[in-house]
């Protein structure tokens, strides 16, 4: 039955048959429309207001002729900063009928109205050009942050959300907003010697600190792998800088890993020092027991960097950053003051807690940072803790962001 009442509900008499031949006639006509519609160019609304303006002025003045005339040109040189040729063009065209009739209307002479729409339609057309050119230059600047992004992904690559036994998240803003990416580097990495983790500023910005930033993070990545001793590490970047680097050129890092539960060890390269967040949430810097020159001067300070072990047990966190933060200042010059800004949004979630300090960052500075900026922060969660996450998402892999906006 239910069969039946199917074939008896698509059966039509002939007279709704013609119909739905009609309606599919005036169906394909509206599509016919609505394609047409779409290739057209939609008027742009502030330059089509400049020249509505004009015209009102130009009536309320009682046809004052060549003294508003002139100022229709304002409406396709508006439209050339936001809109395509066709708009433009569309536009000028507006501009034009609309002077014509008004000249006409206010008696302007023949000769006057002609050189004024005569340079009209020649500010249209170089408008239209200036159009074209500007979208050229769009098209190459979305091409070119394209590869930046791609480039982003490749030297500073996506962090996972869980890395070994730490939870962990990074924000990253280049002071190069268009480029995407700097001089400041990170890197978190686990290997059969323990978590092992990067920090680093490369002294400069452009293309070359990127380039360095680059082979800094190769070598550490290759080095983590290899060596047992994170001072090991930090030595085969340093070879590798000296043959590389120029002589005012070097990197400040803080080389970190985590060999064995409960401890943590960190090499300070001449870089900012870590902040130490404890369970019960207080904040201490984790200055260096000796002062170690940046990376690619040793050779001028005479002495290695030193290795310093610290009790990091469930609860703890560690914050890395670079001076892009604490240099940061606000209208009145002051600085940012990070350790009470980790005071203040510290939680037990690494991510939320960054994105509070970033977003506290970005407002200190009037919304753009002047240098690059990292954060990295690392949490070693209960074991209770850890269990119930792997229990909600075993085996997570969620990607923190390598960039945020300055990013935008």
């Amino acid at each position: 039955m239910s069969h039946a009442r199917d074939l008896g509900a698509d059966h039509r008499p002939a007279g709704p048959s013609r119909s739905r031949v009609a309606g599919a006639g005036d169906s394909a006509r509206s599509r016919a429309f609505a394609q047409l519609a779409a290739g057209m160019p939609v008027l742009p609304v502030l330059p089509v207001l400049v020249v509505t303006a004009v015209l009102l002025a130009d009536l309320a003045d009682g046809g004052a002729g060549m003294i508003w005339l002139p100022l229709l040109a304002a409406g396709p040189a508006l439209a050339a900063t936001t809109n395509g040729p066709r708009g433009v063009v569309c536009v000028g065209l507006l501009a034009a009928v609309l002077g014509a009739l008004l000249g006409v209307r206010d008696g302007v002479p023949s000769r006057e109205l002609a050189a004024v729409l005569s340079a009209l339609m020649a500010v249209t057309l170089a408008s239209g050009l200036a159009s074209v050119l500007r979208g050229r230059r769009e098209r190459v600047l979305a091409a070119v942050r394209s590869v930046a992004e791609t480039a982003q992904h490749a030297l500073l690559r996506p962090v996972p959300a869980n890395v070994g036994p730490f939870q962990v998240a990074v924000r990253y803003s280049a002071a190069a907003a268009e480029a995407r990416i700097g001089g400041d580097l990170y890197a978190l990495i686990p290997t059969r010697h323990g978590v092992r983790l990067i920090v680093g500023d490369v002294r400069g910005k452009g293309l070359p600190a990127v380039g360095t930033a680059a082979l800094v993070l190769g070598v550490f990545r290759e080095a983590a792998h290899d060596e047992a001793d994170l001072l090991a590490v930090v030595e085969r970047i340093e070879r590798s800088l000296a043959r590389n680097l120029g002589h005012d050129d070097f990197v400040t890092a803080i080389v970190a890993g985590y060999p064995e539960p409960g401890q943590l060890e960190v090499v300070n390269c001449g870089h900012t020092p870590p902040l130490l967040v404890s369970a019960s949430g207080s904040v201490t810097p984790v200055e260096p027991d000796l002062p170690s020159p940046p990376l690619g001067l040793r050779a001028l300070a005479g002495h290695a960097p030193g290795l310093q072990s610290l009790p990091f047990t469930d609860g703890d966190q560690l914050l890395l950053y670079t001076d892009g933060v604490t240099e940061a200042r606000d209208h009145g010059r002051a600085f940012y003051p990070l350790a009470e800004g980790l005071e203040r949004h510290v939680s037990h979630e690494p991510a939320r807690t960054l994105g509070a300090l970033h977003d506290e960052l970005l407002a200190h500075v009037g919304g753009r940072l002047h240098d690059d900026a990292a954060l990295l922060l690392i949490r070693k969660p209960a074991a209770s803790e850890a269990g119930v996450a792997a229990a909600i998402d075993p085996g997570s892999t969620v990607q923190v962001p390598a960039c945020e906006a300055g990013c935008r």
